[in-house]
């Protein structure tokens, strides 16, 4: 298996909206599974443009094993009164905005990673990386890449007992945490429903808040009973054994 790592460099704020806040819409501090897979297939429909955006979605979901990210530089999150606009036709003195709270995240880099199932997406992926342009969450948050898109060798470990990640760790009663730093986050790890149930799964994320800024952190896990592999240069990841 290999797995594209790489680098990106935020060029403004960023809002990745967890799915069950509205009203006043929360961010996450890092790219959830989701959001990874919806940047790959952007870049790649943008690269290729021969093909219908879901059909280049449902190409990433169908190749990927696991995606995920981390902070390397620490991230602020503000919170922002927003008008939204509500309806685009009404009767004179009729309200068409409503004022909304949102959150919006800003840091200088994030590192992101994501593992295939095959070589098959693996060369397009680079070269749509490379080349498209590359937004994170919504289409306004441009990002840029900083240094290359690697290509690391991934192996699945038997050695799933005291191991260190930096990436977001699948919260289980099988899991055991030994030491570390983190926050509980509600994350989708698709992008499309593939059948009646679209749950959200409660992730480890192992960052660190302090007077409203957050730091990378790390976990150290006694033990597991999900899967572990470790990418080349970057470390363990766990995923849910039921992804596999």
């Amino acid at each position: 298996m290999k797995a594209l790592v790489f680098n990106i460099r935020v060029n403004s704020l960023y809002s990745i909206r967890i799915p069950f806040t509205w009203q006043s819409a929360l961010t996450y501090p890092i790219l959830p599974p989701s959001a990874v897979i919806g940047m790959l297939a952007n870049a790649l429909q943008r690269y290729k443009n021969n093909k219908h955006p879901v059909e280049y979605l449902e190409l990433i979901e169908d190749n990927l094993l696991w995606a995920g990210s981390r902070l390397l530089k620490p991230c602020i999150i503000k919170s922002y009164t927003m008008s939204a606009i509500t309806k685009w036709e009404d009767a004179i003195g009729g309200k068409f905005t409503n004022a909304l709270g949102r959150q919006f995240a800003y840091t200088e880099l994030l590192e992101i990673s994501a593992i295939f199932r095959n070589d098959i997406l693996i060369e397009d992926i680079v070269n749509a990386l490379q080349t498209s342009p590359v937004t994170c969450g919504d289409s306004e948050s441009l990002v840029s890449l900083d240094g290359e898109v690697m290509v690391k060798n991934v192996e699945e470990t038997s050695n799933i007992e005291d191991i260190t990640t930096e990436y977001p760790v699948p919260f289980s009663m099988d899991t055991h945490i030994k030491e570390g730093k983190g926050q509980m986050y509600l994350m989708h790890e698709r992008c499309k429903k593939t059948s009646e149930s679209f749950p959200l799964i409660l992730y480890l994320v192992p960052i660190e808040e302090k007077n409203g800024i957050f730091s990378k952190s790390e976990i150290r896990i006694e033990k597991t009973a999900d899967m572990v592999y470790k990418i080349q240069d970057v470390g363990y990841i766990v995923m849910r054994a039921q992804n596999r």
